[in-house]
């Protein structure tokens, strides 16, 4: 049976807050249940809200059993004074904040005990997210049960032993979804400098990656290095492009550069 908590309040309701919500209220959190404060509500969110009767940005002061945080990082300073009443000692205070810390939150939240810092992405917003998350040593088993439901609520949900591991989890999924659609806009360059319309180009590149990442899914116990080599004959086109990107430097080599900038940016945003 899920487990919800009474009262939730969702602090900023931007594309990963709304994406949130969104997913929390079709797994079937009640919406009488959900508080939004988000000073600039999207036109979708305002009808979410009138629409499934959210309390959207009134006056509360109470501390809920579940303060969710899903503000831009660079603006906790600003946001935490308006918040502070709300994360009480007996509230599960949730943070999506890239580089913010669990220490971070609490030197700017006080009263908070209790603590789950989670990384979702944006496919959160379809449904098909990845979140992983870390709990301190305050979190009740009840409060992690709320953590998993929710944040389970929109995608693949995974907890870590170490609260270090998030700045690697930003790196990799966190920032992942980014690095596939660049792919697929450099996929698409590369077939206009080969001749092909622009219209075309981008239309055989979006399907393609559309097309792998669907086959991929539905063939799960199957790696992607299998994938990869089923496709590729010896001696063939696919393995004539292979060689370049596994060359040097390869592709290996760039991803792990670009993953280690941006965990160190990440750490670089703490504080």
């Amino acid at each position: 049976m899920t487990q919800w908590p009474a009262r939730l309040v969702l602090v900023g309701a931007g594309k990963m807050g709304g994406a949130m919500a969104q997913g929390w209220l079709a797994a079937g959190f009640p919406a009488s249940s959900l508080t939004i404060l988000e000073p600039n509500p999207s036109p979708e969110i305002a009808s979410l809200a009138v629409s499934r009767g959210i309390a959207l940005n009134p006056h509360v002061t109470a501390a809920p059993e579940m303060l969710a945080l899903a503000v831009k990082p660079q603006s906790l300073d600003q946001v935490a004074p308006q918040i502070v009443e709300l994360a009480g000692p007996r509230t599960l205070l949730c943070s999506i904040l890239a580089g913010k810390t669990i220490a971070n939150l609490m030197a700017r939240l006080p009263e908070a005990r209790a603590v789950v810092r989670a990384m979702p992405n944006l496919p959160a917003s379809i449904g098909r997210g990845v979140t992983s998350a870390f709990a301190n040593s305050e979190v009740s088993a009840e409060q992690r049960r709320w953590s998993e439901s929710l944040l389970g609520a929109v995608g693949a949900f995974f907890w870590l032993q170490d609260e270090g591991a998030i700045d690697a989890v930003t790196a990799i999924s966190g920032s992942g979804p980014a690095y596939v659609f660049a792919f697929t806009e450099a996929l698409a360059a590369a077939a206009e400098r080969l001749g092909l319309p622009a219209e075309l180009s981008m239309s055989l590149a979006r399907g393609t990656v559309e097309g792998a990442a669907d086959l991929m899914r539905r063939e799960s116990a199957t790696s992607p290095a299998t994938l990869r080599r089923n496709v590729t004959s010896p001696g063939g086109t696919t393995a004539a492009a292979l060689a370049v990107l596994q060359g040097a430097p390869g592709l290996n080599d760039l991803m792990a550069k670009a993953t280690a900038a941006a965990r160190a940016r990440a750490a670089e945003m703490a504080g």
